[in-house]
């Protein structure tokens, strides 16, 4: 199954951070820290890049992903030129409170009266770009969904200590490279319902979770998971839970959604669903993705904003 979404205001808003991205001195991209790469927007990379901008990672839903894996993620990134990483979630006024220091640290040359520190916060769907924003501002400035695809538009906001934050809206890409990215997605909750089928974004998931964490889905659905496959186990959620339709038949899409809110939630336990070792091997087996359409290499520009 290949997942594809880019509704029409993905790409408007695709169009107003180029331009906006020329009056910010720094990327805040909030990133799903189950899933880092998977969750990074490449025209984010090249937009950032293009412009010649430091980048402020930050990996939401730490509390939700495996310890050991975002460990290894951190140490990934920190080898990535103009490139600070760190694992927090949105929802811990503590966790949001290091933001504006951590930014402060990749463009010490901003954050006076006469040059503010002007941020931009990127990331795809749902990942907790308005969650962050509202945290940062200590008030509700951005709508908070659980769909994706909640803000619509940029806004431009006052953090104070001279720093200016511009929210955009979650963007997708026009083509997702790899099936495996589009699945991971979709199970994270970052894809719209009218992309995907259900039960099969759960069987993946069940596959996934059957080769790195079996123990956990025998401790949440108190069924041994040897020799099965992911098919297998939603068919063993359906079991365990009585889920059947009118005239007995098991109720896969009841299964299916019950494992995707259960890995949402958390309920399910701490689980990532890649490494750098699984995106190393999943890139060996690619060629590279063509061009993406972005401008030229800019000129020479004055930051004397």
């Amino acid at each position: 199954m290949s997942i594809q979404w880019f509704p029409g205001h993905m790409n408007a808003a695709r169009k107003k951070a180029a331009e906006s991205m020329e009056k910010t001195d720094l990327v805040i991209e909030v990133l799903d820290a189950r899933l880092p790469v998977a969750s990074s927007n490449p025209m984010i990379e090249q937009l950032r890049k293009h412009r010649q901008r430091p980048c402020l990672k930050i990996l939401n839903k730490a509390d939700l992903a495996d310890p050991a894996a975002t460990k290894a993620w951190l140490t990934h990134f920190s080898k990535q030129k103009d490139v600070h990483a760190v694992a927090l979630s949105c929802k811990k006024p503590a966790d949001v409170a290091k933001v504006p220091g951590l930014a402060m640290r990749l463009a010490p040359h901003r954050g006076t009266a006469l040059k503010p520190l002007r941020m931009m916060i990127m990331g795809i769907p749902n990942v907790g770009k308005s969650t962050l924003m509202n945290a940062l501002l200590k008030k509700r400035v951005a709508a908070v969904g659980d769909e994706p695809a909640v803000t619509k538009s940029q806004q431009r906001l006052y953090l104070g200590n001279n720093m200016v934050l511009v929210d955009t809206p979650g963007m997708l890409w026009p083509k997702i490279e790899h099936p495996t990215d589009g699945l991971m997605l979709a199970a994270s909750h970052a894809v719209g319902v009218n992309a995907l089928i259900e039960e099969e974004v759960a069987t993946f998931l069940a596959d996934v979770l059957l080769v790195r964490y079996p123990q956990l889905v025998t401790t949440r659905y108190g069924f041994p998971t040897d020799g099965i496959d992911g098919v297998a186990v939603i068919e063993g959620i359906a079991k365990r839970r009585a889920f059947r339709m009118k005239g007995g038949d098991l109720d896969f899409e009841k299964a299916a959604h019950t494992l995707l809110l259960d890995y949402r939630s958390g309920a399910l336990g701490r689980i990532s669903l890649e490494t750098p070792e699984s995106r190393t091997e999943l890139l060996a087996t690619y060629q590279p993705p063509p061009s993406l359409g972005l401008p030229p290499e800019p000129e020479e520009e004055s930051d004397d904003e």
